[in-house]
């Protein structure tokens, strides 16, 4: 019945040590042996997940990155979406001087003004060196390439990120797409960059419906995703506004959760 599945990498694919277990490994691998197609859908930037999926997920694989933002296929770039740097700029204004460390992906480099506590525990997972420098020398070199960042990431205190969450959707819900990954991340991404968008133009390139596919995930910027795939699975270890949206949820992201529900829907 299933030919699907896409599922999401921190607090779901992998461990809070930010690996994946070999029971995950195996059975992955034993499921895109048979055909499934088994997709890594992630907030991380392409350069933190394809070091760690590599000899897991086959390389003809798509990889979906950014939320959405930016799909990678047999070597190339399929999808694409930036956030309009009007927009990232009125987001700057906003959080300027707020106790918060904001992060900038574009394509394959990613950026801030300061190198905070929670920057550099990003950098910890991230193969590729973050370039700290002013905001408005990364808009000008932006402006001048003619693109924008892909994701935006706001990290601080859960309380603070809650109230810039009320805030910006407020502001700007309506030209972005805006979630939290978990209580002390919130990200941006352009209206038409999302998980769910990621997937339906995926299952329309193989030819697999929607009651065709899986999609497991463990938070807010997974609900979408959740919601729309023939069997939404949340992890054991989601906030409970998650679960309720799935239609099966399994055990946690360190007790084989996805290994569990692999095997449960595919055998």
């Amino acid at each position: 019945m299933y030919k699907a599945a896409f599922i999401d990498m921190d607090g779901t694919m992998l461990t809070k040590s930010h690996t994946i277990s070999n029971r995950t490994k195996l059975t992955i691998k034993n499921l895109t042996s048979r055909g499934i197609l088994i997709v890594p859908i992630s907030a991380r930037p392409l350069h933190g997940m394809l070091h760690i999926i590599e000899g897991i997920i086959p390389a003809e694989t798509p990889v979906v990155s950014l939320n959405g933002g930016y799909i990678y296929h047999q070597g190339k770039i399929i999808y694409e979406k930036d956030i309009p740097l009007a927009s990232a700029k009125v987001l700057q204004s906003f959080i300027d001087n707020l106790p918060v460390s904001v992060m900038y992906y574009s394509q394959m480099k990613w950026f801030a003004q300061n190198n905070t506590d929670a920057i550099k525990k990003e950098q910890k997972i991230t193969p590729v060196p973050i370039i700290i420098q002013p905001f408005e020398q990364t808009i000008a070199t932006w402006q001048q390439q003619k693109i924008g960042p892909n994701k935006i990431l706001v990290a601080g205190d859960a309380a603070i990120i809650l109230a810039i969450e009320k805030l910006l959707v407020a502001e700007l819900g309506e030209h972005l797409n805006i979630y939290k990954s978990q209580p002390r991340y919130l990200e941006m991404m352009n209206l038409q960059a999302s998980k769910k968008m990621a997937m339906q133009l995926l299952m329309e390139q193989y030819g697999i419906q929607q009651h065709e596919v899986v999609a497991i995930g463990d938070n807010y910027n997974d609900k979408e995703m959740i919601e729309f795939a023939g069997m939404g699975v949340a992890m054991g270890n989601a906030p409970d506004t998650i679960k309720e949206v799935a239609n099966y949820v399994t055990d946690s992201n360190n007790n084989e959760g996805v290994a569990k529900a692999l095997e449960h829907f595919f055998g």
